[in-house]
């Protein structure tokens, strides 16, 4: 048997789907997607939607992206890492036009630097668990020896 450790924000969803928010095996920590939402569990910075329920910009694009990255520091620190010890990170946006600008500002803050050392993927989807999203954004790390 493989011992993990798990993190979970308590948040519906979680046991609705019926996932972990992040797992550890061995020096290895891998996030689910995350989203902007706060501890409650509430959507921030939601985009607007039009009456079928798609959204009528990508306005808030930096502002989910910003919060995505707060929640990822936030479950990382419960491993012992930090955005220092991610390797790899995939971003699923709505629109892949959107994301780029507002993917690179935020990610180079972050970061701390113009070039973050680890593999990145940028990927465009027709739709993601919530309407009012346009990000979710999942981390692998390796934690040092």
């Amino acid at each position: 048997m493989i011992n993990k450790k798990v993190v979970n924000f308590g948040v519906a969803w979680e046991g609705l789907f019926g996932y972990v928010q992040g797992i550890q095996v061995k020096d290895t920590v891998y996030l689910s997607g995350q989203l902007s939402h706060d501890r409650q569990g509430n959507l921030l910075a939601p985009a607007d939607l039009d009456a079928a329920g798609k959204p009528l910009s990508y306005d808030a694009m930096e502002a989910q992206i910003r919060q995505t990255y707060r929640n990822a520091v936030e479950l990382l620190a419960e491993f012992g890492a930090t955005l220092d010890d991610v390797v790899e990170e995939t971003l699923y946006v709505l629109d892949v036009d959107a994301a780029f600008p507002a993917a690179a500002k935020v990610r180079k803050e972050a970061y701390g630097t113009d070039q973050p050392q680890l593999a990145s993927n940028l990927i465009g989807v027709s739709r993601l668990a919530f309407p009012a999203q346009l990000v979710e954004i999942t981390f692998r790390a390796v934690l040092p020896d």
